[in-house]
Formats: structure tokens, sequence, C-alpha cells
């Protein structure tokens, strides 16, 4: 396991780092994005599905839960996923993500919801705010994303 911290200073190097994750994704892989309300977790999976090629803005998945994008409205399926709304860890067996990720990449908002441990194999980023607006990033990389993160 590798980790690492990154400062974000606006939207345009949240954007920036959102394709950079962008450019290694595939189908498969789990991204988690935890932080509080507000720290910049849907404008990170927005800057990841730009970069994929998403034409327009990414509603956030809030209400939704799990919001699809396939091909050719990006380059790779991606599942963009907010599990804040789940009150249950044993819901998340309901949503079929492990069989979608077999053809997807999950970005996955709020991972804590289901359980701890859920995506053992998953490139967590924490993102908190610092006190000039900045966006704090830290991340820890498990073996499967060897050779490819960081970037």
């Amino acid at each position: 396991m590798t980790g690492g911290e990154e400062v974000l200073a606006d939207a345009d190097a949240t954007a920036a780092f959102g394709a950079r994750l962008a450019a290694i994704l595939r189908a498969g892989d789990v991204v988690t994005l935890t932080g509080g309300l507000g720290a910049g977790k849907t404008s990170l999976a927005r800057g990841v599905l730009a970069a994929l090629g998403l034409a327009g803005e990414a509603p956030s998945p809030t209400f939704a839960i799990v919001q699809p994008y396939d091909p050719p409205e990006v380059r790779v399926p991606v599942l963009h996923i907010d599990l804040y709304r789940l009150d249950d860890p044993a819901e998340i067996a309901e949503l079929g993500l492990e069989e979608a990720r077999l053809d997807a990449a999950l970005l996955v908002e709020w991972p804590e919801r289901a359980g701890a441990g859920h995506w053992p194999d998953a490139l967590a980023i924490a993102i908190a705010t610092t006190d000039d607006g900045a966006r704090r990033l830290t991340w820890a990389a498990p073996a499967a994303w060897d050779g490819r993160w960081p970037r």
C-alpha cells in the first residue's frame, strides 16, 4: 500500500487531478471518495467524467444513488455512486455493484456507508477543505494500483 497527499488550489486543479485519474481508469477499478459535505467529492468525480469525454456537467447521484455513464458518452463505462442515503450496509448488495464492476469503473462517494473495508482494492481518496478554500487530498493505493498510481 502506498499513500500520498496533494493540495488542489481551485476548481481547475481539481479538474486536472480528475483528468490524471481518468487517464488510467479502467473497468473493474474502484475509486472511493471520502470527505464531509461540500469537500469536493462530486467535483472530483465530475473532473474524471469530463476527462473521459462527458459533455456537460454530470448531475450529483445523491438522489439516484447510482448514475451510469457508458460509451460513447465516456471512454470507459463508469458508475458514479453516492451512498450517503444508505441506511444499512446490507443495502449495498441490492445495488448490484459487484456485478456491474465487471464492466465498469466505480466512483464511490461516502464509501463508509458500505461498511468498513468493503472495497479493499480501491484507490481511496480523502478530501478536506483547508482554511484558505483549497482542497487537501490524501490517498492510499493498494497493490491493485501498483504501477498506475500515483502518476
